[in-house]
This record gives C-alpha cells, structure tokens and sequence, in this order.
C-alpha cells in the first residue's frame, strides 16, 4: 500500500479563531478523543488557505491541482501509549470543485462541500493584503487580513503554536468509529495581522447552532505563510 495519499502546498492561511461552549461541540466530538483546550478555552476556527500543486499517490491533478479552501475546525487530543496526539475535527470543509470534495468524502468520510471560490493576494510596500471569498444561497462571504511582510517563527506555548501545531485529523464515521489520519508538515513562520475583515454567515455555512458568531468578535486573527505538506494514506480506527 503506498505511504502517502496526498501531496500538496498550503499557502497563505487564514486562521479566525473564536471562543465556543463547550456544548456547542459536544455534537461534533467522535468517539475516541476529548476536547483540546488552549488555557481553559476552547476555539473553533474559521480558515481560508490556498491548495497549490496537488498530487494523489504521486500524480498531478489535471485542472483541478490549484484551489482555495474555506473550513470551520476545532481541536481534540487523543492519548496514545501515555502520550496526547493533537488534531482537528472539521465540522465542513468547501472547495470549488465537485470531483474534489467527493473524493474526500468517499476516502476519509469528510465533510466537503463544492462552492464558488475566489482569492486575493495583493503585497504592497510594506504589507499584504490576503482575502479569501466564497458564495452559498446566492450569499456572497468573506475572510481578510492586511498583514506585515516579515515572517517570524511562533513563541512556544502561545495561541499561535496551539492553532497551528495539530498534526492528526479525526472523522466520525458512525457513533462507534473514528478515522484517525496524520498531516506531516514543518512549523510555519507567522505573520503580524494588523487588520481583518470577516464576513460569514455562520448559520448559513456551518448551520442554526453556529449562527452567534455573526455577531462575536475573534479572540485572534493569524496569518501562517504555509508549505508543503503531505497525508498520509493510512487511516486508523479507533
């Protein structure tokens, strides 16, 4: 069996982070991990990036290799052999193409949709602008950020490295199983984010149970440059 499932690029991310109930969640949670927490708060974030140069066992993807992503993700641990493995669940994941989203869904019992998805990236004298739009129900959405053009590393143990520093995703097949698969990837350099503009329709998107983030401003915005990245291919269950 080949080792690797997918390689790609991930570029230019957007992370919107916002503090949720615990409830909220509890829905979404598969069998066999519990709720990450980042200082006693736990965080969903809504994410735009970039897939750049997409291969499947190796091989490029016709027409279809470069495209955005718009996800809404939280974060779970599981333990294994006395050690926390760190992942995201995803309550939904859209691209713009159909054949994409079903491919996902039929592998690792994701949950992708296809939309209609644009970007921007704009770098000026001495800053970027990177957005990231969508449309669902005729509802035009968006996700901004005006950031600074220095990369840095992230400080350990901050918001930042927690966001980012989660390796595993986990999917719920059924009330019984879980997949468990592992995104390789290096620590990503960060931005400074000196301004944002949000404009999703959490309800619309996500469903009624998400619709008062319309209204709740982010505990952070972050900016991530990216990399390359791999998934591997095998899925555990647990």
């Amino acid at each position: 069996m080949p080792k690797t499932f997918l390689t790609a690029a991930w570029q230019k991310l957007i992370m919107a982070n916002y503090e949720v109930s615990e409830n909220v969640l509890q829905p979404y949670i598969p069998q066999g991990v519990v709720l990450d927490d980042f200082q006693g708060k736990h965080l969903v974030s809504l994410v735009g990036f970039m897939f750049l140069n997409t291969r499947l066992f190796g091989i490029p993807v016709p027409l279809m290799g470069n495209f955005e992503e718009v996800n809404l993700r939280f974060y779970v641990k599981r333990k294994v052999a006395g050690e926390w493995r760190r992942g995201v669940v995803f309550v939904n994941e859209s691209v713009p193409f159909a054949p994409v989203a079903w491919l996902a869904n039929v592998l690792y019992k994701e949950h992708y949709i296809a939309l209609k998805t644009w970007h921007s990236w704009k770098m000026e004298n001495d800053k970027q602008r990177i957005a990231y739009s969508w449309e669902k129900r005729g509802e035009t959405m968006g996700l901004e950020v005006i950031a600074g053009l220095n990369p840095r590393a992230m400080q350990a143990g901050s918001e930042q490295e927690f966001i980012f520093e989660h390796y595993f995703g986990y999917t719920r097949v059924s009330d019984s199983e879980t997949w468990e698969y592992k995104v390789n990837h290096p620590a990503w350099n960060v931005f400074q984010v000196n301004d944002y503009q949000i404009d999703c329709h959490f309800e619309t998107m996500y469903g009624a149970e998400f619709g008062f983030l319309n209204t709740v401003k982010p505990s952070s915005v972050f900016l991530a440059e990216g990399s390359a990245i791999s998934v591997d291919w095998k899925r555990d269950k647990i």
